[in-house]
């Protein structure tokens, strides 16, 4: 995998083929998995059946068990996959152009959403000192303590001179000013899987069979639900993801953006794409050191587990909350537009041997058969009047 998505890479492999092939987890981990599945089966044992969506959410999201909320690599060629800030500085130097006019029609604050690594937050404080245009206040949400451990140390070697300016969050701002920063998220939002059958519409969740072993298993789905899936046509039978999390973290935006904008860079499609009908077994996605597969219940909490984005439900509710939609493109378009090539092209001249990786970059950023067309790029904003640089050409806000 050379991205944090099956578009690129090594194709998502049925689960039964990938069981035998990944790597074992080493002890201490698989003791984490078997505690955290201990809890899952305690936990439908209650009521019999669990919610796919509360279901993503602990293998995700437990303290000091899931995913996202234990110690495990996650990034880079040690962990499960890589997102692009890990690939090389270019991503944050062509994003830099964008913040930069952003902040100067609002206010010079960055909030970043799930910084990872560290990696896009360094590498953006360098670009923005470079172009004279430090923040006075990047923040970090973040709720995991090894990670934030890890996005310090990186800053602090990459951008030393910034650290004062720099801080950590454990939850959304009351109000904000400044620009917002989402770089694989919303992916990672946990999901409702929903079954189109002939006899109606199911919820797809999640049960115990006498051995203990943890199955999919679908009930008839609530007035809620239905409510959520009003206007997705799809044939019949057809399984797929309805994000109800990620449309309601765009939509608390639009409560406490004051003045700003919150850009989202995720891979997905517009609703027509994503509910195609070819697409009948929804984007769920799992990966575990570098190999992408298909069965959510292996390894329970050392497994990332994704959905794509559908950006036509994030602009639906962008839009109820009262932001503006003020741009939509493919990342390729966005970066490009921003400068990217124009990057390429100093490192050429900086170090014409070294110019190759750069180059490399580019083309993993930009690339269709890479990340530049399944990544997209939205931005909501509030009282930003001036066009953005990154939608100035091939704005596809008109598709979703």
């Amino acid at each position: 995998m050379t991205c944090h998505c099956s578009g690129s890479g090594e194709p998502t492999r049925p689960a039964q083929e990938v069981r035998g092939q990944l790597p074992t987890p080493d002890p201490e981990a698989l003791r984490r998995s078997e505690t955290l599945l201990d809890q899952l089966r305690a936990e439908i044992g209650r009521d019999g059946w669990m919610s796919f969506e509360r279901y993503m959410d602990r293998v995700l999201y437990t303290p000091g068990l899931g995913y996202y909320a234990a110690g495990n690599p996650k990034f880079g060629p040690a962990g499960d996959f890589v997102t692009a800030p890990e690939r090389g500085p270019l991503f944050a130097r062509a994003l830099a152009h964008q913040l930069m006019q952003v902040m100067a029609a609002s206010a010079a604050n960055i909030l970043e959403v799930g910084p990872g690594s560290g990696a896009l937050a360094a590498d953006l404080l360098v670009a923005l000192a470079e172009l004279g245009c430090v923040p006075e206040h990047y923040a970090l949400l973040e709720v995991s303590s090894s990670l934030r451990d890890r996005q310090a140390q990186r800053i602090a070697a990459r951008a030393p001179e910034s650290m004062a300016r720099v801080s950590w969050l454990d939850r959304l701002p009351e109000r904000w000013s400044g620009l917002v920063i989402a770089n694989e998220v919303v992916d990672a939002m946990p999901v409702a899987r929903l079954h189109w059958r002939e006899d109606g519409l199911y919820e797809q969740g999640v049960v115990c069979d006498a051995s203990g072993r943890l199955l999919a298993s679908d009930r008839l789905a609530d007035a809620r639900l239905v409510a959520a899936a009003r206007g997705i046509d799809v044939p019949v039978p057809y399984l797929s993801e309805v994000g109800r999390i990620g449309r309601a973290w765009v939509g608390e935006w639009g409560h406490r953006l004051e003045r700003g904008a919150l850009f989202i860079v995720d891979y997905g499609f517009p609703h027509h794409e994503y509910y195609h009908p070819q697409r009948a077994g929804g984007t769920l996605m799992c990966h575990y050191r570098h190999v992408a597969h298909a069965d959510p219940f292996l390894y329970p909490g050392l497994c990332d587990i994704t959905a794509h984005v559908d950006f036509s439900a994030l602009a639906a509710a962008g839009h109820a909350a009262g932001l503006d939609v003020i741009g939509y493109t493919s990342q390729a378009q966005f970066l490009l537009q921003c400068g990217l090539l124009e990057h390429v092209d100093l490192a050429l001249q900086r170090d014409p041997i070294g110019a190759a990786k750069a180059g490399a970059e580019a083309n993993m950023l930009i690339s269709p058969a890479e990340m530049g067309e399944l990544f997209k790029v939205i931005a909501f904003g509030r009282g930003i009047d001036t066009p953005l640089i990154g939608f100035m050409r091939g704005d596809r806000t008109h598709t979703l």
